[in-house]
């Protein structure tokens, strides 16, 4: 990103970036890298995408980085399976709290984990846009990151067999 774009994003976002309950993602574990980091990944691919489509980059770069805006203790006594497919309408209602929400940003949240999730289609081509950078940013960091936490726990449990079988 230049350096004109990088300031145009923070001032995009900044008013979500500084908020405290947004802040709180940092502490949430998604993808193997934090919610808070996910979703940032994801706002900026969005924001050079519309841009470069001549799209309503603003509006789908704040609502990419609201679109997974809930922590995990919302979700208690869920699935993981119930969480896929509620969680959009737990950040739509998290976003609507702390932020003035435009319909179309509304519509790219709740929309985002089409086709896993159907009951909210993508209206808008800043809609589709969010889904489709959402998914290659997740399938980037569970590759990058939790599929590399997961081989060295289970190197550390076979290790630990290995040692204390002796």
């Amino acid at each position: 990103m230049t350096k004109s774009n990088k300031e145009e994003f923070l001032k995009i976002t900044n008013d979500i970036m500084n908020n405290n309950k947004f802040r709180e993602l940092d502490n949430e574990l998604h993808h193997g890298i934090t919610r808070f980091g996910h979703s940032c990944r994801v706002a900026k691919a969005t924001y050079k995408c519309c841009k470069f489509l001549k799209l309503d980059y603003k509006q789908a770069t704040r609502a990419a980085l609201l679109h997974d805006f809930y922590l995990d203790q919302e979700f208690v006594l869920e699935r993981p399976k119930q969480i896929l497919s509620a969680h959009p309408n737990v950040a739509l209602i998290n976003a609507k709290k702390y932020f003035d929400i435009s319909e179309k940003e509304a519509n790219i949240i709740k929309s985002h984990m089409f086709p896993l999730n159907s009951s909210t289609l993508p209206k808008y081509k800043e809609s589709w846009v969010v889904t489709a950078v959402d998914k290659g940013v997740a399938i980037y960091e569970m590759y990058r990151y939790k599929f590399k936490l997961i081989i060295n726990i289970w190197a550390i449990f076979l290790f630990n067999i290995i040692t204390l079988n002796k």
